[in-house]
């Protein structure tokens, strides 16, 4: 096998855009949920109309595992670059396909079951876009960078929740109300699928990864897909808890632009702010973790910041609710997901670092699948039910608070991998027996 080259800059270029557009025309949906809502499930009663809308977002989720097993196992079997152009081709088609459906009131129920197609297939095609893109990075990076290459896959999950923020502010204040409502949540997906010739470019002229050697500190591991499935019981297990609470993370604070739109009773342009601070946060939070677990080891800032956000999550919510105000609601927004970007940004490395080469694809993609499938799909239904039956503002923060110990918890018996601790780790016997 060939020496793993020093990955170059528009290689990550081309992995880390794809999957930002990739993200951005699924999360799309979740910031136009009350929009959505109004044209394909319309009713008088905005509480259901909402959920509806809410339930059509966690449709996606439905198809993300089987995504993860199919499109991972073809990223093992084939290599990272074919799975990831397929999955991105069936993304672009299904995003163009909701930007074009007609209204409710124009062809009736066929609308929403169409658009209950089209997010099924995005969610199938991001199911598989995770574990192959994460296992590129990865195996392409630096020895001693890994962690910070890996990061790229959250922060450009976050580069696509900025963007599709920007793009939320612009239409909201270049449009009334009724126009906004009517076709410029359309523009946006547009956009969206526009960007699909590009991004199939990009990743078309990508190195494969997949028959490069891994190199120190990730021993290469053969044998059958059930052996190396038994042999990674650990890290598959605690990683599907620490998903699961990281996807319950995340789509509570994806749910702020409608918390403060629907809770608050703030106005679109300042709920569509929280998501640009969302955005920007969880970029430079998702960096910053990746980059300082390179050098001080994964565990540590795994879970210190998941502790602190323990401690401080209940109270800046409070803060919210009590004054809404702007300023409340953009300083929480942006220090909660900070610490909780900064806490799961080595997760990615840790993991992938964890697991056996010929498997990586299909076992990172299916438990991250599976996590997303359970609890991204619910989580924001979940807490909108919860303050609708118990009239509690404080819903998200007791859910994200309850879901944060039990992830918190599971990182916290999570084993070190990072290269430069484990170096130090080889090298302490050596030193000691010098002397």
């Amino acid at each position: 096998m060939k020496e793993a080259p020093k990955i170059q800059r528009r290689h990550v270029a081309a992995a880390v855009i794809g999957n930002a557009l990739e993200f951005y025309d699924f999360v799309t949906y979740a910031f136009f949920a009350v929009q959505l809502g109004q044209v394909f499930f319309p009713s008088h009663d905005a509480y259901a109309s909402l959920m509806l809308s809410l339930g059509t977002f966690g449709a996606g989720f439905a198809m993300r595992p089987l995504g993860g097993v199919l499109l991972g196992r073809y990223a093992d079997k084939v290599g990272r670059r074919p799975a990831m152009m397929l999955s991105f081709g069936l993304m672009g088609g299904a995003i163009l396909a909701v930007a074009l459906i007609p209204s409710y009131a124009a062809i009736g129920v066929t609308a929403p079951l169409l658009v209950v197609l089209a997010r099924m297939v995005q969610g199938f095609a991001l199911g598989g876009e995770v574990g192959s893109s994460t296992a590129y990075l990865v195996e392409a990076a630096p020895v001693y960078e890994r962690g910070f290459y890996a990061a790229w896959q959250g922060g450009s999950q976050y580069m696509s929740g900025l963007f599709g923020g920007i793009v939320g502010v612009v239409l909201t204040q270049t449009l009334d109300p009724a126009s906004f409502t009517s076709y410029g949540w359309r523009i946006a997906f547009g956009i969206g699928a526009l960007a699909l010739p590009f991004g199939l470019y990009m990743r078309n002229r990508m190195p494969e990864t997949l028959h490069l050697s891994d190199t120190a500190h990730m021993p290469e591991q053969k044998g059958r897909t059930a052996e190396l499935l038994r042999g990674s019981t650990r890290p598959v297990v605690l990683g599907l808890i620490v998903l699961a609470s990281a996807t319950i993370f995340t789509y509570v604070t994806n749910y702020m632009t409608t918390f403060a739109e629907t809770v608050l009773h703030m106005s679109e342009t300042i709920s569509l702010t929280a998501t640009l601070v969302l955005g920007f946060c969880g970029i430079v939070g998702m960096m910053f973790g990746g980059w300082l677990s390179d050098r001080i080891g994964r565990w540590p800032v795994m879970v210190v910041p998941r502790v602190v956000y323990i401690v401080v999550c209940y109270p800046i919510y409070l803060w919210m609710v009590d004054t809404r105000s702007a300023t409340a609601l953009l300083v929480g927004t942006a220090f909660l997901q900070l610490l909780g970007t900064i806490s799961f940004a080595p997760f990615y490395a840790a993991l992938t670092e964890s697991l056996p080469k010929p498997i990586r694809g299909v076992v990172f993609g299916t438990i991250y699948a599976l996590s997303i499938a359970i609890f991204g799909g619910t989580t924001q239904v979940v807490i909108t039910w919860l303050m609708h039956i118990t009239g509690s503002p404080l819903a998200p923060a007791v859910y994200s608070l309850a879901s944060g110990v039990i992830g918190t918890i599971a990182m916290a018996l999570m084993r070190e991998t990072a290269p430069i601790k484990l170096a130090r780790r080889a090298s302490a016997p050596a030193l000691a027996s010098a002397e």
